[in-house]
């Protein structure tokens, strides 16, 4: 007579594994209980699988794993050991984790240093890639193709970091037809402790900047030393994210950084945007990496902004070597008001922080769909949350803003935030504008 057992899952899980799938998986924020919920079914399925009279390896993987400490041994371990029934059916050292006939054993690696021994391991039933947030898009292309049995699976647990990470573009944006793959966090796990709740509800309180993407699944925006981090979550709280109206009785001003030509070129960025009495209206955000500057003049006037003033940071002035054009004529020429900030000299990068830090609050960020149907500037927020200073972990000192991804828009933003601060009207006529929905 067969025997049973029961298996307690979230519930968003128990769909998850059952039926047929080649690929399952999980992703969100913290307390959600997926990582041992895969790992319990990994037994599982292991188990299974020995009964069968199959043999071979469960690869439980993670992007960085320099020592056995660092993999997920002992998730499967602890899994393991919290089911009598389970735990009577292996053997467990020290190293090793292995079913008792030694049919089915685990194999723990790091994907960036050890990829290639995947390809050794010989029967691969199960890969596993917990923590799979970094895995690289070429480290998938290798990792995929070592899993060939017929009826093998690949699981994957992720916290997401990055929107467009690799990781994300495979597995939750465009996942494979033959995927069981759901979003789970904390209110989804009915076992959620009450001792990780009130680690939830202070990090509500005192750490509100990180705490969608620590418990709510959302991507990560901001580093560790991010500017902007409190002062987006602070817009976002105050309802400063939403529809902001165009008036078409002002100005627009466009403030550039720019990026250059060519593939080894940063982006240009672009903040379009209208000071209202003594409000910063961002109506969109742009930016684009490599491209002629004939792509930006189309982009400006697809949008309606054939009109505007192009703000240029002190380098628009020069001219390139081989054309003798400058961006400031080549944009003149193309019919545009132009207008390029003196350099600001040493400490220019901070200069600019400082202003954004201290006018942050009269800002206001349009969230309307653009013409792409995209949110019109929320790739320029995700870059504000982001900028962050770099530092020495060593000396425990900061070393001034890092110049990445995101610093072009930032760039772009406190050049524009300096402007302000120079030119803003100390008193204005209230103006009746249709109130801003909120996120």
């Amino acid at each position: 007579m067969a025997q049973t057992a029961r298996i307690e899952l979230p519930p968003k899980l128990v769909e998850v594994f059952t039926g047929e799938a080649m690929y399952r998986g999980a992703y969100g924020g913290r307390g959600s209980g997926k990582t041992r919920s895969f790992a319990k079914m990994a037994a599982i399925r292991a188990y299974m699988w020995a009964q069968e009279g199959r043999s071979g390896v469960v690869v439980c993987a993670r992007e960085y794993m320099n020592s056995l400490a660092d993999s997920s041994m002992a998730e499967v371990k602890a899994a393991i050991e919290s089911e009598p029934w389970l735990a009577a059916h292996y053997d467990i050292g020290e190293n090793y984790i292995r079913t008792k006939d030694k049919r089915v054993n685990f194999v723990f690696i790091g994907l960036r240093h050890n990829l290639d021994s995947i390809k050794s391991k010989a029967k691969i039933l199960l890969l596993w890639v917990d923590e799979a947030e970094p895995v690289t898009e070429s480290a998938w292309n290798k990792a995929i193709p070592t899993v060939r049995e017929e009826d093998a699976e690949i699981w994957v647990t992720w916290n997401p970091e990055l929107d467009g990470s690799a990781t994300d573009k495979r597995f939750k944006k465009n996942p494979p037809s033959d995927s069981k793959i759901v979003e789970m966090n904390w209110t989804d796990n009915p076992f959620f402790p009450a001792i990780l709740d009130r680690t939830r509800r202070d990090d509500l309180e005192k750490r509100p900047e990180d705490y969608d993407h620590t418990w709510g699944g959302g991507y990560k925006t901001h580093n560790p030393g991010a500017y902007f981090a409190k002062a987006l979550a602070k817009a976002k709280e105050e309802g400063r994210i939403g529809f902001v109206p165009r008036d078409p009785l002002l100005p627009v001003r466009t403030y550039w950084d720019i990026g250059g030509t060519g593939q080894r070129a940063d982006a240009c960025a672009i903040w379009a945007c209208q000071f209202v009495g003594l409000e910063i209206r961002l109506l969109q955000y742009y930016e684009a990496v490599g491209q002629e500057l004939s792509v930006h003049i189309q982009w400006l006037r697809d949008n309606g902004y054939e009109k505007a003033e192009c703000i240029l940071p002190h380098d628009g002035a020069a001219n390139d070597k081989v054309f003798n054009v400058s961006y400031e004529s080549s944009l003149r020429g193309a019919g545009f008001r132009v207008r390029v900030i003196p350099n600001m000299g040493v400490g220019a990068a901070m200069t600019r922080v400082k202003s954004a830090q201290k006018v942050f609050g009269a800002v206001r960020f349009n969230n309307a769909p653009d013409k792409e149907g995209d949110d019109s500037t929320a790739g320029g927020r995700l870059a504000l949350g982001w900028y962050h200073e770099k530092r020495d972990e060593h000396r425990n000192i900061g070393l001034g803003p890092n110049h990445d991804w995101s610093s072009h828009c930032a760039d772009a933003f406190g050049m524009m935030c300096v402007d302000y601060e120079q030119n803003k009207p100390q008193t204005y006529k209230k103006l009746n504008y249709p109130s801003l929905g909120t996120v």
